[in-house]
């Protein structure tokens, strides 16, 4: 057997999340079909974070096992040949059995994009969450710092979350605004079911001027997803970079290019 790891990016829209459901679209269950008919047997993926319906992936990291003797062109471009075009395979690479694309990962990434402007963009439905009243990042940053560490993040989990506890270690929240975007950046160890967007639902109450900054630190401490904000819609939201330690180091992802210029250029009415 031979472990395999890939690069995935995908479009979630139109898929019920990642993982694999009978009779429901998802993300693992249409990549592991496209593998299967290259390996010419069952396969079984891992990924690095299972990612909610609607959500998307710049980076997604996943490994599987199998007998298959393959170039690398065949788990790339043969597997894309078998994909929708919402889905695609960027990089290949051979690991040992000790790697997990799940339980090695140090810490995965997120970037969640807002369209703040006073008009919804048709061409960006399902790419980014729009938002009509101003938001002010410089509040939004000063309620971040209160999130950082290792926390219980009671308030921030799902109902239907489970995870046996809510401890998790936040290493960085970014926020930043190009033109008529508002990036938020958030890194952990991992992350609680719906937790980046109840994050991104509290950190906009308080950009928007509902709730002072120090709310953040209030919701957190209550332990109480009833004190929190409403759940920030998928739309938006992209997984965007997982961390590994040094005996793997994979392709780095194009969310610099994304993020950034892309979305940038949109707001300069620059977009092809």
């Amino acid at each position: 057997m031979t472990r395999i790891a890939l690069g995935v990016e995908y479009n979630g829209t139109g898929y019920s999340g990642w993982q694999k459901q009978s009779d429901i679209q998802t993300i693992q269950g249409t990549l592991e079909a496209a593998l299967a008919k290259i390996a010419d047997e069952p396969i079984e993926l891992t990924c690095a974070g299972r990612t909610d319906a609607g959500v998307h992936a710049i980076a997604q990291v996943v490994h599987f096992d199998t007998t298959a003797v393959r170039p690398d062109r065949a788990w790339t471009l043969g597997t894309n040949t078998h994909l929708p075009p919402a889905i695609s395979v960027h990089w290949v690479k051979e690991v040992d059995k000790e790697f997990s694309a799940r339980f090695s990962a140090l810490s995965r990434c997120y970037h969640y994009i807002i369209h703040n402007s006073v008009i919804r963009s048709a061409l960006l439905a399902s790419k980014v969450t729009w938002y009509y009243d101003p938001l002010d990042i410089e509040k939004m940053r000063l309620a971040a710092p209160y999130l950082l560490g290792e926390q219980d993040f009671s308030s921030f989990r799902s109902a239907e979350c489970g995870s046996k506890t809510a401890m998790r270690n936040i290493k960085k929240i970014e926020i930043t605004r190009q033109g008529d975007f508002v990036v938020i950046q958030i890194e952990a160890n991992a992350f609680l079911h719906h937790m980046v967007r109840n994050i991104v639902g509290v950190l906009k109450r308080i950009g928007a001027g509902f709730n002072p900054p120090i709310w953040a630190k209030e919701v957190l401490e209550a332990k109480d997803r009833r004190q929190a904000a409403e759940t920030a819609p998928a739309d938006g939201l992209y997984l965007t970079d997982v961390y590994y330690p040094e005996p793997y180091r994979f392709p780095k992802s194009a969310k610099t290019l994304i993020i950034s210029e892309i979305f940038s250029g949109m707001n300069k009415n620059e977009l092809v």
